[in-house]
């Protein structure tokens, strides 16, 4: 079975706020704990495509890996995927935004596979992101909330 995993959170912030900062692919070192760095190879229209260099792992290898990513912020929605796959045969990730009474809900569907020689199987991957998916929304989560409350706060207003 290729793997799937499906996890949301709500962020207690306005959707425009939300999208703005989660789709700002630049600063994603400073919004995820695991990303070491990202470059910019191209944008065409809403399609970047970039290089994302995780921090080294707990046995001192760097993962790295070129992304393609396309955004529609009418539909709330961002579809990406792998364009180096490394251990991956595929792997498709989309991004949904919804706006609620309790803030905005967003949702991380991803559809992969791992290759054959790949050292883990679909079943550890599967674990493995939904596990680190709770990790990376929960600080997300907080980053912006925070972010949301210094915009909300009577000495960020204007004079």
């Amino acid at each position: 079975m290729p793997g799937h995993t499906d996890n949301s959170i709500t962020i207690d912030a306005p959707l425009d706020l939300v999208w703005d900062i989660t789709n700002d692919i630049e600063n994603w070192p400073q919004l995820f704990s695991e990303y070491a760095s990202l470059e910019v190879l191209s944008r065409d229209g809403d399609t970047t495509t970039f290089r994302l260099t995780m921090h080294p792992d707990d046995n001192g290898k760097v993962w790295s890996w070129v992304s393609q990513r396309t955004v529609d912020r009418a539909r709330r929605t961002v579809r990406a995927r792998r364009v180096e796959t490394g251990p991956f045969a595929h792997m498709n990730i989309r991004w949904e935004y919804e706006e609620t009474p309790a803030g905005t809900h967003m949702r991380w569907v991803q559809d992969f596979a791992m290759k054959p020689e790949a050292p883990v199987d679909d079943a550890w991957m599967t674990d493995n992101i939904n596990r680190n998916s709770v990790t990376q929304m929960a600080l997300i989560r907080d980053r912006i909330e925070q972010a949301a409350r210094e915009r909300r706060s009577p000495a960020a207003m204007p004079r």
